[in-house]
């Protein structure tokens, strides 16, 4: 195989990290960070779940909160 056609095969993939908001549950505030960076990348494949937090007020959680890793292919032309 040629070199060039090595080349043709590689894929490369770029992370991001990204916080995500829920009123009502971490798995919310996962899948709305994936939604809201859907808007801008492309071809996104993959979401790490780094850690979750919370925002609490009168002893009560109001805002859940997760920290997220998401993984998309680079496009070559």
């Amino acid at each position: 195989m040629k070199d060039t056609q090595k080349k043709e095969h590689i894929s490369v993939a770029k992370v991001v990290e990204l916080i995500g908001s829920s009123p009502d549950s971490w798995e919310e505030a996962a899948a709305n960070a994936v939604e809201a960076a859907a808007q801008t990348i492309r071809n996104i494949k993959g979401v790490d779940v780094m850690r979750c937090t919370a925002k609490v007020e009168n002893n009560k959680i109001v805002e859940y909160r997760a920290v997220v890793k998401i993984a998309f292919m680079v496009e070559r032309e």
